[in-house]
């Protein structure tokens, strides 16, 4: 190659495939985005101070933990037969939390979606759900306890309160993310308003509804384990009493009966959800 073509070639344009790699850079580096950046930053920082986290006390008492731990083993499985039927509750109870939740969800998941509903009646449905998260399961456990006395279905009525406005969150956000195309070919038919949401929106959104129920329900047994701190029945009753009485071999058996439960719904959830979905 003479010396002209290596001119001609160290002066030729870039491909097009790298100008448009160039201009992706440039379009990432930019002064709002380092702006935006740094202002995470500051958060993260002050979050950070405000939550007073500290590796070097986390490992200056590890030792101390390590003590602490030691002392739950060997588990002591004496009571099985009270911790097993207490489980049994509690799944229970996490049952019947969800599958009311969900039904609730459904009609407020449709009323708090901007592509079905106007704005003046979504905003308020979004806050009442707000509303519903914000608010822990064990306060809305206090308030039921109060009103239909100690007890199993004081839990539920928590879980229920809580996981619909997670549950109807989770369903109107999939419902804003639905294809039109289905919902205007039904409405071009002169379908009714009731007839594009049964056969337009809810097949699409039907499996991930399903699994947002499904991985809900796991997380109210979880849940459900803590409401017995405060009467709400379940096996966090039995919890509570052997921690109140430093009897740490029989909370580590309760804990090792709550890891197999989990793991037990999680098994079973994942092949429904294959099989749904």
């Amino acid at each position: 190659m003479n010396e002209k073509s290596l001119l001609a070639t160290s002066d030729s344009q870039p491909s097009p495939a790298v100008q448009a790699v160039l201009e992706q850079e440039k379009k990432l580096i930019t002064p709002r985005r380092i702006f935006y950046l740094a202002i995470a930053l500051v958060i993260l920082v002050y979050s950070g101070q405000q939550s007073d986290l500290s590796v070097i006390e986390l490992i200056q008492g590890g030792g101390n933990m390590a003590e602490y731990i030691s002392r739950y083993f060997p588990p002591d499985f004496r009571d099985w037969r009270l911790y097993l039927q207490d489980t049994i509750e509690t799944i229970a109870m996490g049952l019947w939390g969800t599958i009311l939740a969900a039904i609730v969800a459904v009609p407020l998941a449709i009323l708090a979606s901007e592509n079905l509903c106007p704005s003046w009646l979504v905003f308020p449905i979004r806050r009442v759900l707000d509303g519903m998260r914000a608010i822990n399961e064990v306060v809305f456990a206090l308030v039921f306890v109060v009103a239909v006395g100690l007890g199993p279905f004081a839990g539920v009525l928590a879980l229920f309160v809580h996981t619909a406005g997670t549950l109807g969150k989770l369903f109107s956000e999939a419902i804003e993310a639905i294809d039109p195309g289905p919902v205007e070919g039904i409405r071009a038919t002169g379908a009714s308003k009731l007839q594009e949401i049964v056969f337009g929106v809810i097949p699409q959104v039907l499996p991930l509804w399903t699994s947002f129920t499904l991985y809900r329900f796991e997380a109210n047994v979880r849940s459900a384990s803590v409401l017995g701190i405060v009467g709400a029945g379940g096996i966090g009753v039995s919890l509570y009493q052997s921690f109140r009485s430093f009897k740490y071999p029989k909370v580590c058996a309760i804990l090792l009966f709550l890891i197999v439960s989990v793991a037990i719904i999680d098994t079973l959830s994942s092949k429904l959800r294959q099989r749904l979905i």
